[in-house]
């Protein structure tokens, strides 16, 4: 990475110039024990960043275990920042700082850091209890382990307990502190200011001035240790990336999915009702939706995902915006009450952030293994439209495209996010809201047919019409037993199921993308062309670049619009030799499109509960071209298995 000195800073304590170099990107990783409040310090770096106009990027890593034991390599925490002047579409691939606070930290992340990267360590926690629970035999501070790498220790416990000694709080509190030590240092090392997260501890605890006190005295302290320090002979920034003119603001997904729907509420004119059953990592759907009850917004936690999908249908029936959410497992309790949305044929937005399966699985990882569930996952022919966001910042528009599809189609409509899309940021330019599209939703007020009211007549779309309950005139019965074509009496003729199970169908087959069906980057036609859904986009992206850059014709279809595909996709998977389609699960995607389009695509796999880093995609693509594919698939290995964790019970 090339480097241009600025300018240099005077160290206070021994009057030598300390430069400081500009570079063009960063990529930061804070890792700790579940309790030193890496996800903490990592935010707190994020916004900081966001406000000076980088471009960021971010992956929160929570460990899998709730409460593993302290120390030990089941417990550790991470949070990746990468924060550049330029477009950057990853949380990157390897590491150029690491601060590690205990030897776990270090010996599960140490692998990610380049060659002559920096690694901060906290030497205080070293000690031999330390190291046995991270199943180090020798320290690696001492035996040459860290010797291509640009080691710094520092002795944070200390230094902390120093900074915080005349606040009045126990060795306990304070030693609760360091992760801000540990923030300031990192603060002056890339030149970001104070102020934001002075900000922050003030707000946080106005309540407590000793606690806002001594994490104060502690983020300055380590600002000025790194000023004073010999420890390092130069400091960096980034400048700020040229974006497109407007307001932004960092947004994660989870957050842009709830703001998607409280926009979603004031374009159609409805109270938006959610009904949810917490599960990781969906619940910061329900809770940033639960403090926007100013916008007309209502939530309603249910006792148990089939309880929360039945909810929504009632909310739906009743004739406000219908939204539920969940994880992998809580999808697959939800599949009957689904499969009766079908059937009534009313607009519920079902949101899944898919997590590590099957069951429990890694709930606190990234996968993609939920697509053939939210297409087959239910008895009986029951087709759902089924969108996938790109990004965190995407979730925004795709939920306001989800609900215009449902109220438009009167269908049930699944939305597919994932763990890495949800808990990651990124810059998100604030959209002005007189200028996007209204959401038009029409009940009918009176029957327009001498029999009365037909409640499965169908409009050019195919959709029934939406009556309110309490209309006089147009009162009618839905359940989940095959309804009479027009009349919507339950009916047992055969022939009207077989008829009825065509017009469903057929309507999700014929549904219009209310936005983009997919994103190309690239020339329309060569030798490699990567196909993908959901979070793989930044990725996929990033690789097209890299790899276009050395010369492989090479482009990327994401796609957004899973059920219906996009119409034209046969069409231009036929114009490139190759198309390639990475996957963090073993093929679902892949299996779909050789199915319906009988074009040899090829499968790129990873299922580590990570997202794909842009290494491997381009990789990929290499082996790919010569021919090295393992049968039909490529698969991801990076070195030795993952170390085992313990099972979360959560639900």
């Amino acid at each position: 990475m090339s480097t241009v000195i600025e300018s240099a800073e005077t160290d206070g304590a021994s009057g030598s110039p300390k430069p400081r170099k500009t570079l063009p990107a960063v990529t930061i990783r804070f890792a700790g024990d579940s309790g030193d409040g890496m996800q903490l310090a990592g935010t707190q770096f994020t916004d900081t960043s966001a406000l000076l106009g980088n471009d960021i990027s971010t992956l929160p890593d929570f460990p899998a275990e709730i409460r593993a034991p302290a120390g030990t390599l089941a417990g550790v925490s991470g949070y990746q920042i990468h924060f550049s002047s330029n477009d950057i579409f990853t949380p990157g691939d390897e590491v150029d700082a690491l601060v590690a606070m205990n030897p776990a930290a270090l010996r599960t992340n140490l692998k990610s850091v380049k060659i002559g990267g920096i690694v901060i360590v906290n030497e205080d926690s070293f000690s031999a209890v330390d190291l046995k629970k991270a199943q180090y035999t020798a320290n690696p501070l001492e035996d040459g382990t860290l010797g291509r790498y640009r080691l710094v220790k520092v002795p944070i416990d200390k230094l902390n307990a120093a900074a915080t000694a005349d606040t009045g709080l126990g060795a306990k509190d304070t030693d609760r502190c360091k992760n801000m030590f540990a923030l300031g240092l990192v603060y002056w090392l890339y030149g970001r200011p104070l102020d934001a997260t002075l900000g922050y501890i003030n707000k946080k605890f106005a309540k407590k001035p000793q606690v806002a006190s001594a994490n104060t005295k502690a983020l300055q302290a380590g600002y000025n240790f790194g000023i004073t320090t010999e420890l390092f002979q130069e400091h960096y920034e980034v400048p700020k990336a040229k974006l497109a003119s407007g307001l932004y603001r960092k947004i994660t997904g989870n957050e842009a999915v709830a703001l998607g729907m409280v926009a979603a509420a004031h374009l159609s004119g409805k109270e938006l009702i959610y009904c949810s059953y917490p599960i990781t990592p969906a619940s910061d759907i329900l809770h940033e939706l639960s403090a926007r009850k100013n916008f007309g917004v209502m939530t309603f936690q249910a006792e148990d995902e089939i309880a929360a999908m039945g909810a929504a249908i009632g909310v739906a029936f009743g004739g406000s915006l219908a939204a539920t959410g969940t994880s992998g497992p809580g999808l697959a309790l939800k599949g009957e009450a689904i499969g009766l949305a079908v059937m009534t044929e009313l607009p519920v937005v079902i949101v899944n952030v898919q997590r590590g399966g099957p069951s429990t699985g890694l709930p606190t990882k990234t996968e993609q293994a939920d697509l053939l569930q939210a297409m087959f996952g239910r008895n009986g022919e029951c087709p759902v439209p089924i969108l996938a966001a790109t990004s965190a910042s995407d979730c925004f528009s795709a939920l306001i495209e989800a609900f215009t599809i449902a109220t438009k189609y009167m269908t049930p409509v699944l939305f597919l996010s994932d763990g890495y899309i949800a808990n990651g940021a990124e810059p998100w330019l604030v959209p002005d809201v007189d200028e996007l599209p209204k959401i038009v939703i029409h009940h009918p007020t009176a029957a327009n047919d001498e029999g009365g009211f037909m409640p499965y007549k169908r409009n050019e779309d195919g959709a029934r019409p939406w009556a309110l309950p309490g209309t006089p005139g147009l009162e009618h019965r839905i359940g989940g037993l095959e309804k009479q074509d027009v009349t919507g009496n339950v009916s047992y003729d055969p022939a009207n199921h077989e008829h009825m199970i065509h017009l469903r169908a057929q309507k999700v087959a014929e549904i219009k993308p209310a936005g983009s069906a997919y994103l190309w980057n690239g020339p329309q036609s060569g030798d490699v062309l990567l196909v993908g859904w959901g979070s793989t986009y930044g990725a996929i992206r990033a690789a097209v670049q890299q790899l276009t850059e050395e010369g492989v014709s090479v482009a990327s279809c994401q796609i957004r619009y899973l059920n219906p595909l996009p119409e034209q996709l046969g069409e231009m998977m036929k114009r490139f030799k190759h198309v390639l389609a990475p996957e963090m699960n073993l093929g679902q995607l892949r299996m779909l499109l050789r199915a319906k389009f009988l074009i040899d695509v090829q499968g790129l796999n990873k299922v580590r509960g990570q997202p794909f880093t842009i290494s491997e995609i381009t990789r990929g693509v290499h082996a790919l071209l010569r021919g090295n594919l393992n049968g039909h698939m490529v698969s991801v290995n990076d070195g030795p298995a993952p170390q085992i964790e313990a099972i979360n019970d959560e639900g």
